[in-house]
């Protein structure tokens, strides 16, 4: 068949069909609804696809022992730590650290780098379920593919370049749709092999070490002024000998004219 005839009875069928907008606004050529059917998106026998997220927070009182205890737990279970934050205040230090982990190993690193705490201010797992979402773009890219190969198959009938450039354009458009959903689908990937856990831990200092430091900076500040006043004096010696002997020459001058 020539390709003047298949592209004319493209055009019949997507007319047939209805034509269908894409995301950029312009008329796809084919009807992706003639290449495959879309599977149902039927979860039942599919390894389920969960996103695990969890969030703690507790109070400590060895900040270093803490962190240490943490990133040993990070490196037992090939975790990583995607976000560190210390914040310093007058009344406490806090750190928040959020690791990466597989999925597999996430109850146990929890366990593990929260040993020894007997309480939490919050404690929160959220799991979910993306099995759905999963399985209808992975349906989506089989078909965008499969369209990508009938397009490929029509390039190669291709008679002049006007007909090869309509062809190069839609599998320009294709490729980028392509793009897009191969990219949410290793973000879904992502996600559900290497769980979260935002860890947040922080000591309070007590208002009686408060008042201790304050005492103590405020006797270092006062001696700190005390040696720079010297210092001041020192660099202005010339001037104050200067000053005193005028003084002194207006007081001595002072009773000689009383006695004339």
């Amino acid at each position: 068949m020539k390709l003047k005839s298949i592209l004319f009875t493209l055009f019949g069928s997507m007319l047939f069909f209805g034509c269908s907008n894409n995301e950029n606004g312009s008329f796809e050529m084919m009807d992706e609804s003639l290449v495959s059917p879309l599977p149902q998106t039927e979860s039942s026998g599919q390894q389920r696809k969960l996103i695990k997220e969890g969030n703690v927070r507790f109070e400590t009182n060895d900040m270093a022992a803490t962190r240490k205890s943490i990133f040993e737990s990070v490196e037992k279970y090939k975790a990583y730590v995607s976000s560190d934050q210390e914040y310093k205040s007058s009344s406490s230090i806090r750190n928040t650290i959020a690791i990466r982990v597989p999925a597999a190993h996430f109850d146990a690193l929890l366990k593990d780098a929260t040993k020894g705490v007997t309480k939490f201010d919050s404690k929160s797992i959220v799991i979910k379920d993306v099995t759905e979402e999963f399985l209808d773009v992975q349906a989506r890219l089989k078909t965008k593919k499969e369209l990508e190969n009938r397009y490929l198959e029509i390039a190669k009938e291709a008679k002049n370049v006007t007909e090869l450039l309509e062809v190069e354009k839609q599998l320009g458009l294709l490729r980028s749709e392509i793009e897009s959903i191969e990219g949410r689908m290793n973000y879904l990937e992502n996600q559900v092999s290497l769980a979260t856990l935002t860890m947040g831990f922080y000591r309070t200092i007590p208002t009686q070490t408060q008042f201790g430091n304050k005492f103590a900076n405020g006797f270092k500040n006062g001696w700190d002024n005390l040696i720079w006043f010297f210092v001041g004096l020192i660099n202005i010696w010339p001037f104050l000998i200067l000053v005193f002997g005028i003084v002194f020459w207006l007081v001595w001058r002072k009773p000689r004219k009383a006695q004339a």
